[in-house]
């Protein structure tokens, strides 16, 4: 019997044939909804797929990607970059951080040209290197700048708890945590985007459980299908979902049964409660401050709370974004990426006028990639 191979496993989610054929079953039942199906991909990650693919053009013409605030980069307000620049321009301070947030501009600085002037900044690859980092010099304080939705939050709680473990006293978290459940329903709310279908994100449901979606399909008539990141997984969720449309159907279902479940990863969700709680207030980039929509460090854990120790070098008022930007207009799912009349020309990924050109989650960048522009 032949052995199965990792990439053999790809190749059968990537396989053009079984998209074709997705495709088919596709269209036979958009033919019987009752109106266009205008699906919201919550996550970058989609988005990058749906591009890279070329989906939509395997799709008839009553079905429609809108792209959502799901790129915990693209979301974050200039204003808490700036926190991030304050942070790192403090003396004996070493500033760690996930990847792409080291080239996000803030209101006038990236903590690309801090690191580029001689402050210590650090890109990650996972926040327990952050520890190490702390470990190696006890004379500098270590700042981890963490982001990220659900997924990445079981990571910062058992980074603290390391800490916490190891008698490291010289290690401080500025919480940037954000959750999907009242960014989506923020946008609903609204209005102004007519959305009635999304696809789920995969990694955050594997640490929340699908259980976080089901008030939407009861709120707001909307199907959910929680999909995988390959093609033929965002393919088979949108049959998913297209099948709900056309039987008059409303209902939370799984794609990603090989990974996600209703109740999710409980182990994790225990250790986020146990050093985070709901923000009162958050402000996300191009959609406003949605109450209770991120996390931050319960009181007991204020040692190592960066926002805490060091708030007398932290700017608080609120930046918008240079005014030909319309990054929060795209994470709104009311424009898309072409619609802005610097894309592609003053800003590139190269030379990024906001996030979501920056990010690889991000629709900008997702567009400027795979939609032909270079």
């Amino acid at each position: 019997m032949k052995e199965l191979k990792l990439k053999d496993l790809y190749d059968g989610f990537r396989d053009p044939q079984t998209l074709r054929t997705l495709a088919a079953q596709i269209g036979e039942a958009a033919a019987r909804m009752p109106e266009p199906l205008r699906v919201m991909e919550v996550c970058g990650g989609h988005t990058h797929t749906i591009m890279k693919y070329g989906l939509p053009q395997l799709l008839p013409g009553n079905i429609e990607f809108i792209h959502g605030p799901g790129c915990p980069v693209c979301i974050m307000p200039k204003e808490r970059i700036d926190h991030a620049i304050a942070l790192a321009r403090m003396p004996d301070t070493i500033l760690v951080t996930l990847g792409d947030m080291i080239r996000v501009p803030g209101s006038q600085s990236s903590l690309a040209a801090e690191r580029a002037a001689g402050r210590d900044v650090r890109p990650l690859y996972t926040p327990m290197d952050a520890l190490k980092i702390a470990r190696e010099n006890p004379d500098k304080k270590v700042v981890y700048f963490a982001i990220g939705f659900e997924t990445t939050t079981p990571m910062t709680a058992a980074l603290l708890q390391a800490a916490m473990q190891t008698g490291t006293n010289n290690l401080f978290v500025h919480v940037n945590h954000v959750l999907v459940p009242p960014a989506v329903d923020a946008i609903m709310a609204d209005g102004e985007a007519k959305i009635n279908a999304f696809i789920g994100p995969s990694h955050v449901s594997v640490i929340t459980g699908a259980k976080i979606y089901a008030p939407l399909p009861e709120k707001y008539g909307t199907p959910v299908v929680v999909c995988g990141f390959e093609p033929v997984d965002v393919m088979q969720g949108l049959l998913m979902m297209v099948r709900q449309k056309a039987e008059g159907r409303a209902e939370l279902e799984i794609e990603y049964s090989r990974s996600v479940t209703m109740e999710g990863n409980l182990r994790a969700q225990e250790m986020v409660a146990r050093f985070m709680r709901p923000r009162e207030h958050f402000r996300w980039r191009g959609i406003g401050d949605i109450p209770y929509s991120a996390l931050e460090l319960r009181e007991e854990y204020a040692a190592y709370d960066a926002e805490v120790r060091f708030a007398e070098v932290l700017p608080n008022a609120p930046i918008d974004d240079h005014r030909l930007c319309i990054c929060g207009t795209i994470l709104k799912g009311l424009a898309k990426p072409m619609d802005c009349k610097v894309f592609g020309k003053a800003c590139t990924p190269q030379t990024p006028m906001g996030s979501c050109m920056v990010s690889s989650e991000g629709a900008c960048n997702a567009y400027y990639r795979y939609a032909g522009v270079l």
